[in-house]
């Protein structure tokens, strides 16, 4: 899709409710389900993180969805594709200025350079005891991406078409966190498997999409 026009059309999911949990659970397994309810009553907290669905303009002017491949570290997010972000520092005024932060650190895109169209619905991810506020922003690509080389292995350009395309939607047998072998939902882009909370984000960002294009 042509980004001028996908930037023209976007600003209309401004004014629709989000999709919110309903969403964020058709990519979630039914394990994963129970054990986020259970956490909502217990979880004490949580730790704060803000994350940015990016989209802007390649090179030909199509529209793309930025992800990123994280590093292999000890940690549950080790080697996961997720969006760009991090936790919350105290020196941030909000859970936005985390976002953006954050974005700018691990991939070289100045706050000032995003436009907000929207914030999502909280993910809690309780084997990390992260609580996940998403943004959707656009981003006037004037400058070449640059990772964060210490947190992120490479960019993952995501093409809307194939993010929309629900044939990019499947089953995979993964062993988490949480389960041995069990069938996860997760989207196939570019090649990566994508399950868990960024999944259940992209998740409702998609069934806002599909309301504008």
């Amino acid at each position: 899709m042509d980004y001028s026009f996908f930037s023209q059309q976007i600003p209309k999911i401004k004014k629709l409710p989000l999709p919110g949990e309903a969403s964020h659970y058709k990519m979630a397994p039914p394990v994963r389900i129970r054990l986020m309810e259970e956490s909502k009553l217990k979880k004490k907290q949580p730790k704060k993180a803000g994350v940015m669905a990016l989209f802007y303009g390649d090179a030909t002017n199509r529209t793309r969805l930025l992800l990123i491949l994280r590093k292999t570290y000890q940690g549950v997010h080790s080697n996961q594709i997720g969006f760009p972000g991090g936790k919350a520092e105290k020196s941030d005024a909000n859970i936005l200025e985390t976002a953006l932060r954050e974005t700018h650190e691990e991939v070289g895109v100045l706050p000032n350079r995003v436009k907000i169209i929207k914030s999502l619905s909280e993910v809690y991810i309780p084997p990390s005891n992260f609580e996940v506020q998403p943004y959707i922003g656009l981003y006037t690509k004037t400058k070449p991406f640059q990772i964060q080389e210490s947190e992120v292995e490479s960019l993952v350009e995501v093409r809307f078409t194939d993010f929309m395309d629900d044939s990019n939607n499947y089953m995979q047998n993964l062993t988490t966190s949480y389960a041995k072998n069990i069938d996860v939902p997760a989207f196939k882009l570019n090649g990566y498997t994508v399950w868990g909370a960024t999944a259940m984000m992209l998740s409702e960002i998609k069934e806002l999409l599909k309301q504008v294009f």
